[in-house]
């Protein structure tokens, strides 16, 4: 059984003394006039912020997600009226007039929408491990089955114990095939920046394999077999936990975990699916780690004699957001936690490695005209070090991006430091 979670890797090595050389296009997308609008998406009754809320404006494709704390931004061009929408699953959307909106320190409340599920017990499947296999397998003309050339931002971090070594930022675009195509899909940065501080990397350098790939193979509807494959559906149980709503729809949230006799290493999670057509719109999972002998060294590709490396937690999450009828990749986001010990040292080291992507415009492709092979971003790339763009308070233009959380936010601050004494 091969789930997902065995395709993001993680490289362990010495001294590292070469990078992958990435070929970066340095000029905005587009040279146009916009606003940017900064606030935070929160719950109404009490007032805390909604992680990963979708914001999108109106009749067009532009869209950013709220980051862990619920805060966020976007940038609209000028000649743009129309007002922005905003979605969390189990609230209430809200819609708002751009026209109230200050440029910072908008706060945006949401109300929880709730169903007793009592209320749709007439609709509730016998066969829930029928309806996930439908969801996954039969469901692809449910999500739009076009040649998309999608502009994203992607974020990666990695933290030695609570202490941020090394950031990476990128605006990618993304030639997306359709949903019933095999075809993988295809990446090409337009900009990145990344600095790493090996200085707190003791002897041992530790790397994330996989760049933007490992958030986008999160795409569940579009890479199955990367989640679970068909063959292993009957290893699961599957349960309907609750019900809830999304835009006024409602939805299963269909619960899922190995079965007890199963020793290999494999998810639990939750799936969310709308209930009139099937469709996952969400999916919250993670490592089940209680097998020791299984999971230790799971992610590694090479690392040193005598060194071993145990998941102490490995998370997953995917959005998607609907689109005339049709539903497309929106965001995912991957955390791992690693604990690495060596033989003969008293001591052990701890490591968590956060990924994330997001969807922030998107349109038809209909040439589908694809970057050359030197231009594409590789599956298994180790993204290369540069400081470029740090210093720069103009680099991302008219780019929407996640807004930083606050341990990365005092990274930035601490390279700008650095970058200004050289």
């Amino acid at each position: 059984m091969k789930p997902i979670l065995t395709y993001i890797l993680l490289c362990l090595i010495f001294q590292i003394d070469c990078f992958s050389q990435i070929d970066i296009t340095k000029k905005s997308l587009e040279n146009i006039s916009f606003k940017e609008y900064h606030g935070k998406i929160a719950d109404a009754s009490n007032k805390e912020g909604l992680a990963f809320a979708n914001i999108s404006l109106l009749n067009s494709n532009i869209s950013t997600i709220s980051n862990i704390n619920g805060d966020f931004s976007i940038k609209i061009p000028e000649n743009y009226k129309p007002n922005i929408k905003v979605s969390f699953i189990g609230y209430s959307p809200k819609i708002v007039d751009l026209k109230n909106l200050k440029n910072k320190r908008n706060i945006i409340l949401l109300d929880v929408y709730s169903i007793p599920l009592s209320e749709m017990i007439l609709t509730i499947p016998k066969d829930v491990e029928g309806l996930v296999r439908k969801a996954l397998f039969n469901s692809k003309s449910n999500y739009l089955n076009e040649n998309l050339l999608m502009t994203s931002f992607f974020r990666e971090s990695i933290k030695r114990r609570r202490k941020n070594v090394s950031l990476t930022e990128a605006v990618s675009k993304i030639y997306k095939f359709p949903y019933e195509s095999y075809k993988r899909d295809v990446i090409e940065f337009v900009k990145l920046r990344k600095n790493t501080d090996y200085s707190r990397l003791d002897t041992l350098i530790v790397k994330l394999a996989g760049g933007p790939f490992n958030t986008l193979f999160l795409d569940i509807v579009k890479y199955p077999n990367f989640f679970i494959p068909k063959e292993n559906i009957p290893l699961y149980s599957y349960v309907i936990k609750r019900t809830t709503k999304v835009n006024n729809s409602p939805v299963y949230v269909v619960g899922f975990k190995q079965k007890e006799n199963i020793e290999l290493p494999s998810i639990q999670g939750e799936l969310y699916i709308k209930v009139d057509k099937l469709v996952i719109i969400s999916a919250n999972f993670n490592l089940n780690i209680n097998n020791k002998d299984f999971i230790k060294n799971l992610f590694v590709v090479t690392k040193p004699k005598g060194a071993n490396v145990w998941p102490l937690q490995a998370k997953y999450k995917v959005d998607y957001v609907e689109k005339n009828g049709k539903w497309i990749f929106n965001y995912s986001n991957l955390l791992l936690k690693l604990k690495i010990n060596y033989d003969k040292k008293l001591f052990n080291t701890s490591y968590t490695f956060a990924s994330e992507i997001a969807i922030t415009d998107w349109t038809q492709n209909n040439s589908f005209a694809l970057p050359k092979n030197k231009m594409r971003v590789k599956p298994k790339i180790i993204l290369s070090d540069s400081k470029l763009g740090f210093i720069d308070l103009d680099f991302w233009g008219t780019d929407n991006i996640i807004e930083p959380e606050k341990s990365i936010q005092n990274a930035i601050r601490k390279i700008k430091k650095q970058l200004n004494r050289l």
